[in-house]
């Protein structure tokens, strides 16, 4: 069996890269400063979508080019740039991608991290349109305050490799369990880079959660992630505990059409197909607890929304979590909880329900979801309270009712 990948080293160990983005511009990422973006801007790095190549395309200071692109350097030092992370937590991997910059990609590069304060941050100046500028003395004086030179390396100064002119992906990863918010790029001494990816899970302080205050207890920016699921042929399950709301259907979770489907398909008295097969995802909750709502957006999913649903819970250890998932979740089926009966789901719908749960007391670790015959969803929203805090909550009377609400969406 070969080595595990150490970490800071270049790897081909890619199970990181299904965890969310958190430097992305869709969830928040921000460049706060960059020595240089004469070529094309850093904030190119954090876009949502993969880098492209316009043959013929030009700006007035040179070839367009789908990343953050320095002059070529003719004073002392390196660049380097600053962001903010749009989901602060653990950092698990990174991919340094330099698609397209076959002749003029950074050679080396590495990659520094800290874990600021936000009431503590100095005021940073607005970037505004970069191309063709360089960092103002302001700039430099602003952002000399955070002290990033002293931050932590998570990838020491590495060689790159360009790959194919469409594919030039850099994996690198990180064992580091510490929370973290800010990033700081260098590259070697210049050059360009296509796409940032900080691949992780989010970390949020329990400790100021408002008690009175249901919490999405499976968001991932929060810390719960998929570890488990049956198919995701055209989306992964994480997608959907993303933040915000989806921007398409290639922002949520879709699987391929069972090949068991029936023939001819038929209803049962309450509208429900009767079909023999489903698919599934399990998430691990961003932290024990219990769930009292549940939404459920088949938002954009309006030809092959999933006809019915349910959600069930259970609780499970580290060492239980690691033997479930080596056996493929065939879990005892009275090891799950119910939290939402099968119901039928509309197309491109928000739908909204009471959870089961019938005492504060009955915390679960892991949910899941589990759709039928097949298809996509958007969004996945668990609501509820952590475990540390439902416990001081006083008991209240059970109340035996289910509703269900429906957002119709645009």
């Amino acid at each position: 069996m070969a080595d595990a990948p150490k970490e800071g080293r270049l790897t081909r160990f890619l199970d990181f890269t299904q965890l969310t983005d958190m430097a992305s511009e869709s969830v928040g990422g921000k460049i706060l400063f960059a020595t240089d973006d004469f070529f094309a801007p850093a904030e190119n790095l954090i876009k949502s979508d993969s880098p492209c190549f316009k043959e013929h395309e030009y700006t007035e200071f040179g070839k367009w080019m789908d990343g953050w692109e320095t002059r070529r350097k003719r004073i002392p030092g390196h660049d380097w740039c600053v962001l903010s992370l749009g989901i602060q937590g653990v950092i698990r991997g990174f991919d340094v991608d330099v698609s397209y910059f076959t002749g003029d990609y950074a050679p080396r590069m590495s990659i520094q991290a800290a874990n600021l304060e936000e009431d503590k941050l100095p005021e940073i100046p607005e970037r505004g349109i970069r191309t063709g500028a360089a960092a103002t003395p302001e700039e430099f004086e602003a952002i000399a305050e955070l002290k990033s030179d002293d931050w932590s390396y998570l990838v020491p100064m590495t060689e790159l490799k360009p790959g194919n002119p469409a594919s030039g992906h850099n994996y690198f990863l990180v064992n580091s369990q510490q929370r973290w918010t800010h990033i700081r790029l260098n590259i070697f001494p210049d050059g360009g880079i296509a796409r940032l990816r900080v691949f992780g899970t989010g970390q949020k302080d329990w400790t100021a959660t408002d008690p009175k205050e249901p919490a999405d207890l499976v968001a991932i920016a929060f810390g719960g992630v998929c570890v488990g699921f049956s198919n995701a042929k055209f989306g992964h399950p994480n997608n959907i505990i993303g933040a915000g709301g989806a921007k398409s259907m290639a922002d949520g979770w879709e699987t391929t059409r069972r090949l068991d489907r029936p023939p001819i398909l038929e209803n049962d008295e309450n509208g429900i197909l009767l079909v023999p097969g489903c698919e599934w995802a399990v998430f691990r909750l961003a932290h024990p607890g219990v769930i009292t709502r549940i939404e459920i957006d088949t938002k954009y999913f309006k030809g092959n929304a999933p006809d019915s649903c349910k959600v069930d819970g259970c609780i499970l250890t580290t060492q239980e979590e690691e033997d479930v998932i080596r056996q493929k979740w065939i879990l005892p089926a009275h090891k799950w909880k119910p939290l939402l009966p099968v119901t039928k789901l509309s197309p491109n719908q928000s739908h909204l329900f009471d959870s089961l749960t019938l005492e504060l007391q009955d915390v679960i670790t892991h949910a899941r979801l589990t759709i039928v015959p097949d298809g996509g969803v958007s969004r996945l929203r668990l609501r509820g309270f952590p475990s540390s805090i439902c416990l001081l909550r006083p008991r209240e009377k059970p109340m035996m009712k289910f509703s269900v609400g429906f957002k119709a969406n645009p």
